[in-house]
């Protein structure tokens, strides 16, 4: 059974920095598609950044393009968000999910993609 495990999140202070760390277990996380999402306050659910299965390209939301960075380390099974320049906008609860194999770009956004998803980390930006 796959299972995902998110940390990371936490307070920091307008302009600061955090990373996210994802944690696959029950298979190679190179065989997935790995997507964080985040949930702010009163807010739908909003894709942010994308990996694709054996593939280094990533694909990131409009609002944090320039700012957060999604990764992969095969070795640890994980994957992670490493987001800079953080802005109050930031605040939500961040997700990440997979799904096994390959999804076209334009199936990268929706939630109803992907079958696995993690329990969440509170990223909280305040002065």
């Amino acid at each position: 059974e796959v299972q995902l495990q998110a940390s990371g999140g936490g307070l920091v202070q307008p302009g600061g920095s955090l990373r996210l760390s994802c944690a696959l277990s029950g298979g190679p996380v190179n065989d997935y598609t790995i997507g964080w999402f985040r949930q702010g306050p009163g807010k739908k659910r909003e894709g942010v950044s994308f990996l694709r299965n054996s593939e280094s390209r990533t694909i990131n939301a409009d609002s944090v393009k320039g700012r957060f960075t999604i990764s992969r380390d095969n070795a640890q099974n994980t994957v992670y968000l490493q987001m800079n320049s953080l802005q109050p906008e930031d605040t939500a609860v961040y997700f990440c999910a997979a799904r096994k194999g390959r999804l076209i770009l334009s199936n990268l956004w929706p939630i109803a993609a992907y079958d696995h998803w993690g329990q969440g980390t509170l990223v909280t930006v305040s002065s």
